[in-house]
């Protein structure tokens, strides 16, 4: 049913549950995952502000922390991904706008689903700039699924 499906993550709780469930659905049907993060000072905040002595309220993590931060986004996927004998997961960690990176990778991989929160992280700048899943949602070329 689903070949390949594109996971795309932001560290939230809600893109934890669509790791699980992105990949609940490539084992049944025996397709293949991708992680997709693209990293952003604002999820780097709230990763790394989980670090005591972080204030994520005053301090702009600098790219070296919002690379860490990403890839620690990874690593907790990865766990989940092994929990649930989800195999063979492939990484993407694009730098950009995360709407346009998350439907430029479905394209270049021919991607027939894409799993995401439907709110992330990112609930104030998506009332100006509208949310990476809406926009997903609205441009996919492919299935989508948002999870809430």
């Amino acid at each position: 049913m689903f070949k390949q499906i594109i996971i795309g993550l932001d560290g939230s709780e809600i893109s934890k549950k669509a790791v699980r469930v992105g990949c609940e659905l490539a084992n049944q049907s025996s397709g293949g995952v991708t992680f997709v993060h693209v990293p952003h000072a604002e999820t780097a905040a709230f990763v790394v502000g989980a670090v005591a002595g972080y204030h994520a309220a005053i301090t702009k993590p600098s790219v070296a922390e919002i690379n860490a931060a990403g890839q620690k986004v990874i690593d907790e996927a990865l766990e989940i991904a092994a929990e649930m004998n989800c195999e063979g997961v492939k990484i993407h960690m694009p730098q950009g706008d995360a709407a346009t990176e998350i439907l430029a990778h479905a394209d270049k991989i021919g991607a027939d689903l894409i799993v995401t929160g439907r709110r992330g992280l990112s609930g104030i700048s998506s009332l100006v700039l509208g949310s990476t899943t809406q926009r997903i949602n609205h441009l996919a070329k492919c299935a989508c699924l948002s999870l809430v």
